[in-house]
């Protein structure tokens, strides 16, 4: 059961700002949405931070959530929907929000859908990055950050499930014109200014 998140008819979507950012694992997604958010003075909704929550609080969802990831596949549509749905019915998001890690399928992409109605998504910003030397990246963060799970071959599994299940959300957005596709190579500034430029160019 997914809880509506209508405009109401006074309400002025210029003052409504509902984001999405996609992109492979290591891209940068987390720091790009939050600078972005921080720009426009609405939270982000990061998918990966509430499971690393309960993760680190050893719940039984966070049990669960750390087997798969540590597998490197998704977790499950329904899971994921339910958290997200009820933190985008939060009293913080009432004035847009960003997306960060949600959704990934279409399965999940049709449940935000349902969640957001008639209004959708303002702009689904693409970062588009050359994937061999994002490999290297995350090899050596995990290298630094004494992570043995995060091999070459867990790395590109990775990979290869976000080609198969999230690169076709890209054809889902760009149909229903609100794809931004962004050169996510460079620096963390040169990212951030690209994103926002993207942003002023689409207007919103």
């Amino acid at each position: 059961m997914f809880v509506s998140l209508r405009r109401t008819a006074n309400e002025n979507k210029e003052t409504t700002v509902r984001l999405l950012i996609m992109g492979p694992p290591g891209a940068g997604k987390g720091t790009q949405a939050a600078r972005i958010a921080s720009r426009l003075g609405i939270p982000t909704i990061s998918t990966g931070e509430i499971f690393r929550s309960n993760i680190t609080r050893g719940t039984a969802l966070g049990r669960e959530v750390k087997r798969i990831i540590d597998a490197g596949d998704y977790v499950p549509d329904a899971i994921t929907e339910a958290i997200v749905a009820e933190r985008l019915a939060e009293p913080d998001c009432a004035h847009g929000f960003l997306l960060d890690g949600f959704p990934r399928t279409l399965h999940q992409a049709d449940a935000l859908d349902r969640m957001l109605g008639v209004t959708g998504l303002d702009a689904v910003l693409s970062l588009v990055i050359d994937l061999e030397p994002l490999v290297a990246r995350m090899l050596l963060r995990a290298k630094i950050e004494n992570r043995p799970d995060d091999n070459e071959a867990t790395i590109r599994h990775r990979m290869d499930v976000y080609t198969q299940a999230t690169e076709p959300l890209l054809s889902h957005y760009r149909d229903a014109g609100v794809l931004v596709e962004v050169d996510g190579n460079g620096s963390i500034d040169e990212v951030s200014e690209r994103l926002l430029a993207a942003l002023d160019t689409a207007k919103v």
